[in-house]
């Protein structure tokens, strides 16, 4: 789920919260409970787990939109340089491993480096998620809502906080996928 869930968001300035699986207990106490308010690893795992909604394996088609973003002092050329990256088409291969890994697997990747979940809600293949990552210049706020099935996926992810140390700013990016056929070879 990896691919299918936050390829978009990868190239989207989500990196800051990593892209490997690991188990951290960081903000844990040694029962595996968050400080302050932050799910655990073992709660968001769980949570996921019980999700009942699992991609195919195959071949996908993924549609990235920019669909707002308000860096400050950005001129409107950098905006439309942006969306011009941002704005793009491509196919990956979502291997059984991967596809098995679920919303389980995306949950592991999102909590790697400095990145904690306030929310984590699935309801059969409805997510809600909130969570905060340090991307090194403070705290971005980030909040994802959408809906995958067996064979797509439809998610909106907003983020907010300092952008690039250029100050407060915002960027909302909505990524479709569609399963479209078998991998190749």
């Amino acid at each position: 789920m990896k691919r299918l869930v936050f390829a978009a968001a990868a190239s989207a300035l989500l990196a800051s919260c990593g892209t490997e699986a690991e188990e951290s207990t960081d903000g844990a106490d040694a029962g595996g409970e968050a400080a302050s308010g932050d799910l655990s690893m073992a709660e968001v795992a769980e949570r996921a787990e019980a999700a009942s909604v699992k991609p195919q394996p195959g071949l996908y088609r993924s549609q990235v939109e920019l669909v707002d973003a308000d860096i400050p002092g950005a001129p409107a050329q950098a905006m439309e340089m942006m969306r011009g990256m941002m704005d793009r088409s491509f196919e990956y291969c979502l291997t059984p491993e991967e596809a098995e890994g679920g919303y389980e697997q995306m949950a592991d990747q999102s909590q790697e480096g400095d990145c904690s979940f306030q929310k984590f809600d699935i309801d059969g293949g409805d997510i809600d998620a909130a969570m905060t990552c340090d991307g090194g210049g403070g705290p971005v706020s980030m909040t994802m809502q959408g809906t995958g099935t067996e064979t797509s996926a439809d998610f909106t992810m907003s983020m907010k906080g300092n952008m690039g140390g250029t100050g407060e700013g915002s960027m909302t990016i909505r990524a479709q996928h569609e399963r479209i056929g078998e991998c190749e070879g």
